[in-house]
């Protein structure tokens, strides 16, 4: 363990603070809420929380809607609580991620409050300003270009006192910054110093290849879409070419601190791409978001998996994430009602990958999303395009603690409703449930920090083609482990590539079954419904 990397070794547990723990009553989670809940995470076995954004924000879009980066949104609780919280998850082996929104401010932001004033403002130039074309409606002129919004309607807002167009990639109170502008980029590594020098390990970047567009700000082409968004092929303002000397400036100030770490949201980013951004002087690794795409198929998961490793290759290291705040949670599109069983081969298949596995929070107890009606939605695109879309609320409902009233979450109503199934499905009730998801959980983190070859291994499938089943081996100098998956709520035996497994003696590790569990002869592995199953080579 000498050499145990926390990014590279360990597993990230991602929190959305409003939804984690409540400490002072007001039905929003907060800072000295989760520091209250770290003994919880020691003892799951997580060696990071990643905070989404905990800054002051008007909440247009929950945070992600900066308007000051130097500080903590008072409903969160203050910078001596931020403080307190990293002292106390350092003292416990925690590392601290933060979420870091560099593409986009508020439009409450000084910054933009000054830029949007005057064009010879001192940060006129701070945001993306166009003048507008020749013809227009009521003599102000059209958009600059065709560009869209993610979150709906053209990407560009007329402000008058400038007589010219901002551009916004997402809502138009989240304008976008200039980061062809030095005195931008000054600023912002200045946010990024501010919070390493407070002891943050790492940043997680939100849509990072999205910070530089076309500087001609060409139309984007035309593609089959259903939203206005998805009707053009994004070529003109994502990735562009100025990204990749503005990661090796970002990872040089981070390797001036001791083992910091960046993780990057590549917006809208197949594999390839992901990893094109990554290396040992660009980013520490980028999100490959395919397994929250998948359907529930052996197949489908290991095509993923063979795409991901082809990209990564040597020299990138992978990560795994089934779950977070934009999806539905895993055991939503998994599970079958309240049973676990799918939710824990899917967790199975997470933390066995080569490569850093991401948890978000409540994964581990097997949380399912909530229902809500029109009126109570609150997520923006939620807002604008149900039915088609519902939102991401259904996924950000407060953890389940306990069956107490409000799940042991706050004393008072909270921002979001509670799923009715907290009286059953909780912290509480699990930690004395060995068959629960939790505690299957918490085991198979212990076995990722007790066996190398589960945390740095080669990735390599041993079984035939199989639509339901999966065996793959994980293999470090000395060690070599098996693992088997069943996908199927009927037993299943799947045939092995190499006999020469079958004349290896294995020892039993782990089993999600109690008994009837997996066996190994004749080159092939019997596996029992739904069974999760980790063997070791003598």
């Amino acid at each position: 363990m000498d050499d145990y990397l926390w990014w590279q070794d360990g597993v990230i547990y991602q929190i959305y603070p409003r939804s984690f723990a409540d400490s002072d009553g007001d039905g929003l989670g907060d800072l000295p809420g989760i520091t209250a809940r770290l003994d919880y995470l020691a003892e799951l076995g997580v060696d990071a929380i990643w905070l989404s954004p905990i800054y002051p924000s008007p909440d247009k879009d929950f945070g992600y809607d900066v308007s000051d980066y130097g500080n903590v949104d008072p409903r969160f609780g203050s910078l001596a609580d931020f403080d307190a919280l990293v002292r106390e998850a350092h003292r416990r082996g925690i590392r601290v991620i933060l979420d870091m929104v560099l593409n986009h401010t508020s439009d409450q932001h000084p910054w933009f409050q000054e830029s949007r004033r005057s064009r010879d403002n001192p940060k006129h130039d701070w945001y993306i300003w166009k003048d507008p074309l020749p013809t227009g409606r009521r003599g102000i002129g059209k958009p600059p270009n065709n560009w869209q919004s993610c979150f709906g309607g053209r990407a560009w807002t007329y402000v008058p006192e400038r007589g010219q167009y901002y551009y916004h990639m997402f809502l138009p109170e989240q304008p976008d910054v200039n980061w062809h502008n030095p005195e931008v980029r000054q600023a912002m590594f200045d946010v990024l110093r501010f919070w390493l020098e407070r002891g943050v390990d790492g940043f997680r970047l939100d849509v990072f290849n999205a910070y530089f567009e076309d500087p001609q700000f060409r139309d984007n082409p035309p593609q089959f879409g259903l939203r206005g968004f998805d009707r053009q092929k994004h070529i003109h303002d994502c990735d562009q070419p100025e990204m990749i000397p503005l990661l090796r400036e970002l990872r040089a100030l981070l390797d001036s601190y001791p083992e910091r770490y960046a993780v990057g949201e590549t917006f809208m980013g197949a594999p390839e791409k992901a990893a094109s951004y990554c290396g040992p002087d660009t980013l520490h690794a980028a999100f490959n978001f395919e397994f929250t795409a998948c359907p529930f198929r052996a197949d489908r998961f290991l095509r993923a998996i063979r795409r991901w490793e082809a990209a990564t290759g040597e020299t990138v290291w992978p990560n795994y994430v089934l779950s977070n705040h934009d999806v539905p949670r895993s055991a939503t599109r998994y599970a079958q009602g309240e049973d676990d069983a799918r939710a824990k081969v899917a967790l199975g298949l997470l933390l066995t990958q080569r490569g850093t596995p991401f948890l978000y929070y409540g994964e581990e107890i097997g949380m399912r999303d909530i229902r809500l009606k029109r009126s109570e939605i609150l997520d923006p695109p939620g807002r604008r395009y149900w039915p088609f879309y519902k939102g991401r609320d259904g996924c950000r409902s407060p953890m389940q603690w306990d069956d107490t009233p409000q799940a042991g979450f706050s004393v008072a109503k909270p921002w979001l409703p509670i799923h009715p199934n907290y009286r059953w499905r909780n912290v509480a009730a699990q930690r004395e449930d060995e068959a629960s998801i939790l505690q299957f959980t918490r085991r198979l983190i212990a076995l990722r920090k007790e066996h190398l070859a589960l945390r740095r291994g080669r990735f390599q499938v041993v079984s035939l083609p199989q639509r339901d089943g999966l065996a793959y081996l994980r293999i470090h100098s000395q060690q070599t482990l098996l693992i088997g998956l069943n996908f199927s709520s009927q037993p299943m035996t799947l045939s092995l590539q190499r006999q020469s497994l079958s004349e290896t003696t294995w020892d039993m590790v782990f089993s999600s079954r109690a008994a009837a569990g997996a066996s190994l002869d004749n080159a092939k592995l019997h596996l029992a419904p739904y069974e999760v199953c980790i063997l070791t080579a003598r």
